[in-house]
């Protein structure tokens, strides 16, 4: 299945690239649930998807995000002034999260923030990136140079979910 392009204003306004702001975690958590529910669920069960995204999160569970959230400082994709995607890149070059809401997937946000990344990554001098990367998000990031090395099925929550790690380098 292949996400149409949709020439809306939306996809034509100007895609805004920012650090997480305090405050807005739950905001982030709002777009990684659009993501998982809306996109990844063509590629996993909805009992895999319940597992990586509860719809229903316990306040342990929103503290643990909003704790992960601030660790990772993350650079948010905006437009019209709300998160539209996030993406951390760690000292090590590893990126823990990369989530487009659904509603902006195939528009151009999860591109500029990718190579908002790579940018990102060059000026650290950091050598090689990498991530655990969904069934869903293999092609995109195989459209920007990453390659896969090892498929795997970490367990969450007694739920064994496929992905990929994948690397890149910038040398």
């Amino acid at each position: 299945m292949r996400i149409r392009r949709n020439p809306s204003a939306a996809s034509r306004a100007a895609v805004r690239i920012r650090p997480c702001r305090p405050g807005e975690e739950l905001a982030l958590l709002a777009v990684f649930q659009s993501s998982v529910r809306g996109l990844a669920s063509r590629d996993y069960t909805p009992e895999q998807i319940e597992a990586w995204a509860p719809s229903a999160t316990s306040d342990e569970f929103r503290r643990q995000w909003v704790a992960r959230i601030r660790s990772n400082r993350p650079h948010v994709a905006e437009l019209r002034g709300e998160p539209a995607a996030f993406a951390d890149l760690q000292a090590s070059g590893y990126i823990d999260q990369f989530f487009v809401a659904a509603e902006f997937a195939g528009r151009g946000v999860g591109a500029a923030l990718m190579r908002h990344l790579l940018e990102t990554a060059r000026s650290r001098n950091i050598a090689c990136l990498s991530s655990h990367v969904s069934l869903t998000a293999q092609p995109f990031f195989r459209r920007f140079g990453f390659r896969l090395e090892k498929e795997q099925s970490p367990v969450l929550w007694g739920v064994a979910l496929r992905n990929g790690v994948m690397t890149r380098r910038l040398d």
